[in-house]
């Protein structure tokens, strides 16, 4: 009996160890890890022939296998966030709105100051005015997974901080991404506004069918594709626009319980196909020193790691010292610091973005390879870090 009832709780606690925060970012890791591994051994035609396998409808809908894990995949990704993000907003600490913009300015200053430094420092080389755009994002499942491993004595409200960045510029880069990579067409995009309207509409009226609301679901994800904007914008607009306040007898809202459902397919399944279908970069002595002497690669290093680092320090303080936004009253500025470099870990949204930029795939692959170092780098000096922060934190607690 005892078996039988283990055997029971198995899925169970399969999906609860999903959603664990570090599951999703180590998940991540080694989607990427066996990418590399993987695109640098005998498999790697199997790996590129089942990469470029198109699958849909014939002659109306084909998406290679890659373009499905950028394109579909990671709309779970941002609908998580979505739903996150209008918590927080609704019910949560950023309600506030002073401590709110904290994160958000310094959000825009770690996109500002990163594509400028990835600029200058690409100047003149072929590919220079595309790699801009590269290192802006902040990976939000790589930067939570570090911060909660560590920085456990460090107050929650900096988990809310990163969280808001990381969605911030995130979305500034989904942003980019409409501008500079499509050309919307109206009809499409009219059908993705309305269905956005309707399902506001259903959320008002308590309506909680999932049957209706994963066909519309699709309609918007199909939509936002057919208007030739990225279709990962249509998962954190559903999540906006999803109920988070739990009515009178309600047991959790909408909201929560869309998230309790999607986060383990999301952390799981989504994001981690996702990394191993673009991380997959060969890594050789001839690519190596490829990489060391090009300045477009080198520029996404800089970028991620000094440009978030500096952009989201100065941003927040410049928020701080003009009265923009207000520090949470836990928070301390070397707690701000080690955040700010933990935020140059910029791997999937810089991945997608290095792919719709960079058509030549040898300089993609180059770029790729900026994106992982520099994501890499900005992750341990991140964690180095906060961990030290975190030890003073608890030295400091004990002695009182």
């Amino acid at each position: 009996m005892r078996i039988v009832r283990g055997v029971r709780r198995a899925p169970q606690e399969a999906l609860r160890f999903l959603r664990v925060e570090t599951t999703g970012g180590i998940l991540l890791l080694i989607g990427a890890a066996l990418a590399l591994i993987v695109a640098n051994t005998p498999l790697s035609h199997l790996y590129e022939e089942i990469r470029h396998t198109y699958i849909g409808i014939d002659g109306v809908f084909m998406l290679s296998v890659q373009h499905w894990a950028a394109d579909f995949l990671l709309a779970f990704f941002f609908l998580v966030v979505g739903l996150e993000l209008k918590r927080e907003l609704v019910v949560g600490e950023l309600r506030d709105i002073k401590q709110a913009m904290l994160p958000i300015i310094a959000a825009a200053g770690g996109i500002i100051v990163p594509a400028g430094i990835a600029l200058a420092v690409a100047w003149g080389e072929p590919g220079a005015a595309d790699v801009w755009p590269v290192p802006v994002a902040t990976d939000i499942a790589f930067a939570l997974a570090i911060l909660a491993l560590c920085a456990k004595n460090l107050p929650s409200s900096l988990r809310i901080f990163l969280l808001t960045l990381a969605i911030a510029d995130d979305l500034g880069a989904i942003a980019m991404i409409a501008a500079l990579y499509s050309k919307p067409q109206v009809l499409p995009l009219l059908i993705f506004v309305a269905v956005v309207a309707l399902w506001v509409f259903l959320q008002a009226k308590r309506v909680r069918s999932l049957w209706i609301y994963i066909p519309l679901g699709l309609v918007a994800w199909f939509a936002l594709f057919e208007a030739d904007v990225h279709a990962t914008i249509a998962g954190v607009a559903l999540g906006l626009a999803t109920r988070v306040k739990r009515d009178k007898g309600e047991h959790e809202s909408p909201a929560v319980a869309a998230e309790h459902k999607i986060q383990p397919f999301s952390a799981g399944f989504a994001v981690p196909v996702f990394a191993f279908f673009s991380a997959g970069v060969v890594l050789n002595g001839e690519s190596l020193s490829a990489f060391a002497t090009d300045r477009v690669a080198l520029a996404v290093v800089a970028g991620l790691f000094l440009g978030k680092a500096i952009g989201v320090t100065l941003g927040a303080f410049a928020a701080y010292k003009f009265g923009w936004g207000r520090l949470a009253p836990d928070l301390k500025w070397p707690d701000i610091a080690g955040v700010a470099i933990l935020c140059g870990c910029g791997f999937t949204v810089s991945l997608l973005i290095t792919e719709l930029a960079f058509t030549d795939l040898a300089q993609q692959d180059l770029v790729k390879t900026g994106v992982l170092a520099g994501s890499a780098i900005s992750a341990l000096v991140g964690a180095a870090v906060l961990s030290r922060r975190s030890r003073t934190v608890r030295r400091v607690a004990a002695q009182v």
